[in-house]
C-alpha cells in the first residue's frame, strides 16, 4: 500500500524541543487522518537539528464511503424546530427517516483522495503546530519555531501538490550544512531519502546519534585508559544539536581538579555541552573532556580540541574566582543575606524558614536517631550557601556546595553531609539519605514546605503543583519508609504548624480551632501535645485572648494517604488495601506499609477471598439493620435451646480470633493478625450456609446480629474491609 513521507526542513531547531515536536507531529497526524476515517500499518516520526520527519505506510489511496445517521427533533417538535435540523443537515422533510416517533437524517458522502486529504492536514498541522516558542519571518504571516526552509512531501512515490506561506512542496531535501553535497536532494521513498541523508553525514533518528556519540566517545576515551563520565541528560541534548555528531576527546589544565568535581562537571555540561571524563585508577575527574562536534575535521579534531579547551579554561577560571571568594565570606554573612530574601510573602523570609526548620529537626532528631545538636546546626546551615557566588551561577549546586563550604569551616562531617543532601530525594529515581543526621534535616525541611504551603491554601489542584508539593511529600514518604522511620506522621505536623505561629506576616489562615476562631496578630506562651493536640497556646486577637487547641489539617494527612497510595501502586499494591488501612486512622507510615502487605499477602489466598466475602455479606445484612434502628449490643449468647452448631462454633471462633488479632496488633505481627482471621473463614462460611439470620424469634434475630457485628468488629481491628473491591 502507499506510502507517505514528510519532511519540514527548517533552520536549526533547539534541542530541548525536537522530540516533544516528534510527538506533537505524530499526535497530530493520528488525529487528523482518523477522523478522516483513513488506517496505516505504522506510523514513525523523527527529529533532528534541522528537520521533521513523519513517515506513514500502509495508507489506501482514497478515504471510505461513510454514511452516518443524525438524530433530529420529534415529530411534534415546533416547525422551528424542524426547519433548524434541514439547514444544519441540507435535506429536504421527504428524505428524513421516522423512527419511533423521532426524524432521523442519513448522511452520505464519497471518500476522497488520500493525497487530498494530505496537503489539508499538512496545512493544518503546520499552521496549529504547538511549539512552546515560534516566530515569524519575512513579510509571512505562518510561525514556526524556526524559518521554514523546504517541505518535502510525497504520497505513494508522487509530489502531492500544495504550498503554505510561499514554500511549495516537492520531493527535494538537503543534506549536511558543511559535510554533505551542497546539491539538493531528490528522493523516491522513505528508504531512498534516509540513504542519500546518510550518505550526506545527515543521522535522522536520534536513537542513531546517541549510539554513535556513545560508541565513539567510549572508543575515544579507552585509547588513553580513561572513561567517559555518563550522563542521559546531556546525551539527549547534544544529540539535538549535531546531525553526524563526532565525539573529540580534548585536554585541559590539570590545575581546574582543584575545584569540586561537580563544579568542574557542571561548568562543562552547561556553559559548553561537554563530557566530563575520569581516570579509573584514581578517584576523581581526568583532566580531559569530550565535546561532541557536528563535522569530522581533517586533523582528527586536534584544532577543535585546543579551542574548546580554551574556551572551557575560561569557563572554569570564573568558577574558580567564586569558588576562591565563597571561602571568605563564610555562612554567617550568608544568613544575614538569607533575612532580605523572602520565601513567600505569606510564610515569611528565608531566615525564618531556616529557624523554623532547625527548631522542627531538633525535634524529628530523637525519632531518627539523630544528634539534635548537629540536626539543628545542620538545619541553620542548610540554606546559607543560596547566598553564595556559586550557588548564584550554578543554582543546580544548591546544598552540594553547602557541604563542601561547611567541610571547609571545621564542621563535623554528619552536619557537612546534611547540609549537602538534605534536598534528597528530589524524584522517584533519586537516593534516599540514611545518615541520622541528613535525614532530620531532610524531613524538616520537606515537612515544613507542606506544612506551610497547605496552611496558607496552596495546594496542589489536577496537574497544577508549582510548588512541588508532591514531590516533596513523596520523599517525605521514601525517608520515613527506607529508614525505618516510627513516628506519628500527626504529631510531627503538628510541631511544624506550631512552628509556623512564629511568622507573623502568615494572617488568618494558618490555624484551625476547634471553635472555628483564628488568629496570628500574635503569639505567646508555650505548648504541650496532648491527644495529637497542642494546648496551652495564648493567641491574641486585638485587645482579647483566645485559648484553643491548634488540630491537624485533615487535608494534609488525606495528601500523605493519596501520595503514599500512588507509590506503593507504582510497585505493584492495590490502591483500595492502602486506603482500608488509612481508614483505621493511623499514621505511621511504616506500620501502615507492613498492614498493607500482610493484607494483600492474606487477600491472595483462598481463606481470604473467601473471608472478604463473609465480611461484606455480613456488613451488607447490618447496614440494612441500621436503617430501620440502632444494631444490638451486648454479649452473644451460646448454648440456647435449639442453637444452631454452626452459630456456636463463630461465637467461640471469633472469641478467640478477637485474643489472637490484639495479641498481633500489639506486637505488630500482621501475618499472624491475618492467619487469627483465616480461623474464621470455615466458622463464616457455615454459619451463613446454616444459620437464618432474620429469624422471625426476636431473640435469635438478636443475638444473631450481635454475632455479626463481633465479626465485623474483629476484623475491622486489622482494616477496614468494606474499603475493599471484591
Amino acid at each position: 500500500m502507499p506510502q507517505l513521507l514528510l519532511e519540514i526542513f527548517s533552520e536549526e531547531i533547539p534541542a530541548r524541543m525536537q522530540q516533544g515536536a516528534a510527538r506533537d507531529l505524530e499526535r497530530m497526524a493520528s488525529e487528523r487522518l482518523k477522523a478522516a476515517g483513513l488506517t496505516w500499518d505504522a506510523l514513525t516520526t523523527y527529529a533532528g537539528p534541522r528537520r521533521l520527519t513523519l513517515v506513514i505506510d500502509g495508507l489506501p489511496a482514497a478515504t471510505p464511503d461513510r454514511e452516518e445517521e443524525v438524530k433530529g427533533p420529534k415529530v411534534s417538535a415546533p416547525p422551528q424546530a424542524l426547519e433548524g435540523f434541514l439547514r444544519k443537515t441540507g435535506l429536504n422533510r421527504e428524505a428524513l427517516v421516522e423512527r419511533d416517533g423521532v426524524l432521523f437524517a442519513v448522511l452520505s458522502s464519497k471518500g476522497r483522495a488520500t493525497a487530498d486529504l494530505i496537503a489539508e492536514t499538512v496545512d493544518q498541522i503546520v499552521r496549529a503546530f504547538p511549539w512552546p516558542k515560534s516566530m515569524r519571518w519575512g513579510t509571512g504571516t505562518l510561525r514556526w519555531v524556526r524559518p521554514i526552509k523546504r517541505i518535502l512531501c510525497l504520497f505513494d512515490g508522487k509530489v502531492v501538490p500544495f504550498e503554505i506561506d510561499g514554500i511549495a512542496s516537492d520531493a527535494i531535501t538537503e543534506g549536511h550544512r558543511f559535510m554533505g553535497s551542497g546539491a539538493p536532494l531528490r528522493v523516491s521513498d522513505f528508504a531512498d531519502y534516509r540513504a542519500q541523508l546518510e550518505k550526506n553525514f545527515v543521522l535522522i533518528d536520534v536513537a542513531d546519534r546517541k549510539l554513535r556519540i556513545l560508541e565513539q566517545a567510549r572508543a575515544a576515551c579507552a585509547a588513553r585508559d580513561l572513561v567517559l563520565v555518563d550522563d542521559d541528560g546531556l546525551l539527549d541534548e547534544v544529540a539535538g544539536l549535531a546531525e553526524w555528531p563526532t565525539p573529540i576527546l580534548g585536554d585541559m589544565d590539570p590545575q581546574f581538579l582543584a575545584l569540586p568535581p561537580e563544579v568542574v562537571r557542571l561548568s562543562m555540561k552547561v556553559h559548553q555541552k561537554y563530557f566530563a571524563v575520569r581516570d579509573p585508577a584514581r578517584e576523581g575527574l581526568a583532566p580531559n573532556f569530550l565535546v561532541v562536534a557536528n563535522v569530522e575535521a581533517t586533523d582528527g579534531g586536534k584544532a577543535l580540541a585546543a579551542g574548546n579547551s580554551r574556551v572551557l579554561s575560561a569557563r572554569l577560571n570564573d568558577a574558580r574566582f567564586f569558588w576562591d571568594e565563597d571561602q571568605k565570606v563564610g555562612f554567617d554573612a550568608w544568613n544575614a543575606k538569607l533575612s532580605g530574601v523572602t520565601f513567600h510573602a505569606k510564610l515569611g523570609t528565608l531566615a525564618e524558614r531556616v529557624e523554623r526548620i532547625a527548631a522542627l529537626a531538633r525535634k524529628i532528631a530523637p525519632l531518627v536517631g539523630a544528634d539534635a545538636d548537629q540536626a539543628e546546626t545542620a538545619a541553620r546551615l542548610s540554606k546559607a550557601d543560596l547566598a553564595s557566588g556559586m550557588v548564584g551561577e550554578f543554582p543546580e549546586l544548591q546544598g552540594i556546595m553547602g557541604g563542601y563550604y561547611a567541610r571547609l569551616a571545621g564542621y563535623p562531617d554528619a552536619v557537612a553531609d546534611a547540609v549537602r543532601d538534605h534536598y534528597k530525594p528530589q524524584g522517584p529515581a533519586d537516593t534516599v539519605p540514611t545518615a541520622p543526621v541528613t535525614v532530620a534535616v531532610a524531613l524538616a525541611d520537606k515537612l515544613d514546605t507542606l506544612v506551610g504551603f497547605f496552611a496558607i491554601d496552596e495546594k496542589p489542584t489536577g496537574s497544577k503543583d508549582p510548588f512541588a508539593l508532591r514531590r516533596a511529600a513523596l520523599g517525605v514518604i521514601r525517608l520515613v519508609l527506607e529508614n525505618g522511620v516510627r513516628a506519628p506522621l500527626r504529631r510531627v505536623l503538628i510541631e511544624g504548624i506550631f512552628g509556623l505561629t512564629n511568622v507573623s506576616r502568615t494572617l488568618d489562615v494558618l490555624h484551625r480551632f476547634e471553635d472555628g476562631g483564628v488568629s496570628t496578630s500574635g503569639v505567646s506562651g508555650s505548648h504541650e501535645l496532648i491527644n495529637d493536640k497542642v494546648v496551652g497556646l495564648q493567641l491574641t486577637r486585638g485587645s482579647g485572648e483566645l485559648a484553643a487547641p491548634v488540630v491537624v489539617s485533615g487535608d494534609l494527612l488525606a495528601f500523605f494517604a493519596d501520595r503514599l497510595t500512588v507509590l506503593l501502586r507504582d510497585q505493584g499494591q492495590r490502591h483500595d488495601l492502602v486506603a482500608a488501612v488509612f481508614a483505621l486512622g493511623d499514621d505511621d507510615l511504616v506500620r501502615i506499609v507492613r498492614r498493607v502487605e500482610a493484607l494483600a499477602a492474606f487477600l491472595a489466598t483462598d481463606d481470604g477471598a473467601n473471608l472478604l466475602a463473609g465480611y461484606k455479606r455480613a456488613s451488607n445484612i447490618l447496614k440494612a439493620e441500621e436503617k430501620k434502628g440502632p444494631l444490638p449490643t451486648g454479649m452473644v449468647q451460646t448454648g440456647l435451646p435449639d442453637q444452631p452448631e454452626a452459630e456456636t462454633i463463630l461465637a467461640f471462633a471469633v472469641g478467640a480470633a478477637r485474643t489472637a488479632v490484639e495479641t498481633a496488633l500489639e506486637t505488630e505481627d500482621f501475618a499472624a493478625a491475618m492467619t487469627a482471621l483465616a480461623a474464621l473463614r470455615a466458622p463464616v462460611d457455615r454459619f451463613f450456609e446454616d444459620v437464618m439470620v432474620n429469624s422471625d424469634v426476636p431473640a435469635e434475630r438478636e443475638n444473631r446480629l450481635k454475632l455479626l457485628g463481633q465479626v465485623r468488629d474483629v476484623m475491622g481491628r486489622v482494616a477496614d474491609f468494606g474499603q475493599i473491591a471484591g
